[in-house]
């Protein structure tokens, strides 16, 4: 039986081909998916109604970068270096992980993107010690209700990459599901060039793309003088580029993803933002580790708004709240390869969405619908989220899930991976 959603009497802004705000709007959904966008659409018999007035509905936001498992570790390093982020988050902490805490910091991260609005994740997880390790990453997200790209880096013996990423890719060989695959390199820069052949080589023959921390010059050479480019690459952390470097990456059809929070505050260097875009590349934003940044969408759009339209030289005033909320919906799509199943209300994708409260002193009297979600709303606003139709969260609570146990388990493992 088909189930009919009809959302009636918002504001709504759609995505594509950039951000508009239709005005007051219903949106059909059908099976989950979205069929149909306009004002006064007719009843449907027996449809569940969802009254929108006096909110803002608009797609999901999408995180293109996050390691999700750091939930128990969150503002751990909240002044730190790169340094000190790998000494003591990769060196330390890492290793202490059980399944368990996997688990538990996997889940506990996709809720709070949930709460806070965002349908779609991809978990770069590169503490895969174990397949029971992968096992765990692979459930929480399942259970978690998000659409989950899970980015597997393997992170077990030397000799197991290629056995255990194919054994993921079978395990999550379901594409149209709401948890696919990508591969998350370590790469060149990282793990030197033999794995980083082996990484884009396994990637090839099992039809995933790589998502990859790679941001100089050599190591783009490098995966040009051996032909890796062919396979979908997105590019985390394209720091340090020229913009011949960008327009090469965008003739092979890769893609960015920035996390402006983060890269500030370790030291890595000042997001590209309008660089990349100009170039012609999909920029996603990523809220990337809690150890020291925020994890919702809202202060990534307002820190790459005011880092882009706040350089010294001027060169960023043409960057916009539109272009920020673009960033954090549809471009997010593109990046993780989705963009014609998510980031827009175009009829037929995925009816992942989300309405925004407006009746509070911060959101009330908002003459610019899209200035005030980049500018104005925080996770407070966030009351109805759908992911393919299905309600996560309503009047402002997360559904399905038993909370003070999911808080519990998150604080045991807290307990156990900080001491």
């Amino acid at each position: 039986m088909t189930i009919t959603t009809l959302i009636r009497n918002g504001v709504v802004i759609d995505t594509e081909p950039e951000p508009v705000v239709l005005g007051r709007t219903d949106v059909r959904i059908e099976g989950g998916a979205i069929a149909e966008v306009g004002p006064a659409l007719p009843d449907v018999p027996g449809a569940q109604v969802i009254d929108a007035t006096g909110t803002i509905v608009l797609p999901g936001f999408v995180d293109t970068h996050r390691h999700t498992w750091q939930a128990p570790i969150r503002a751990v390093l909240p002044d730190t270096t790169i340094q000190g982020y790998m000494a003591r988050v990769m060196g330390d902490l890492a290793p202490k992980l059980r399944p368990e805490d996997m688990y538990a910091g996997t889940l506990a991260g996709a809720l709070e993107c949930l709460d806070a609005g965002i349908t779609t994740l991809l978990d770069w997880s590169h503490a895969q010690f174990s397949p029971a390790h992968t096992e765990a990453s692979v459930k929480a997200l399942h259970d978690s209700g998000i659409r989950g790209v899970f980015g597997y880096c393997y992170g077990g013996e030397p000799g197991g990459l290629t056995s255990e990423t194919r054994r993921v890719r079978e395990r999550l060989s379901d594409t149209q599901g709401l948890v696919t695959m990508a591969l998350a390199a370590l790469g060149p820069e990282i793990a030197g060039e033999e794995r980083a052949l082996e990484e884009w080589r396994l990637a090839a023959e099992l039809d995933l793309p790589v998502t990859v921390h790679l941001s100089t010059a050599s190591g783009l050479a490098f995966l040009e003088s051996n032909g890796l480019l062919d396979t979908p690459t997105t590019f985390v952390h394209a720091l340090h580029y020229t913009d011949e470097d960008f327009k090469r990456i965008a003739a092979t059809g890769g893609t960015v993803s920035l996390a402006p929070v983060d890269e500030m505050n370790l030291g890595l260097g000042y997001p590209p933002t309008g660089r990349a875009r100009a170039a012609g590349i999909p920029a996603g934003l990523g809220a990337d580790t809690v150890v020291c940044s925020p994890g919702d969408m809202f202060s990534l759009m307002r820190a790459v708004h005011l880092l882009e339209r706040g350089r010294p030289d001027g060169a960023g005033l043409g960057f916009t709240t539109r272009d920020a909320l673009s960033m954090a919906t549809i471009e997010g799509a593109e990046v993780l390869g989705l963009a014609d199943v998510i980031g827009s209300l175009r009829p037929g994708k995925q009816a992942d969405l989300m309405l925004l409260r407006t009746d509070r002193l911060g959101m009330a009297a908002a003459h610019d619908p899209i200035g005030a979600v980049v500018l104005n709303a925080d996770t407070a606003c966030v009351d109805t989220v759908l992911v393919a139709g299905r309600a996560v969260k309503r009047d402002g609570q997360l559904l399905h899930h038993d909370l003070t146990a999911v808080l519990a388990s998150l604080h045991e493992s807290a307990a156990a991976v900080v001491r």
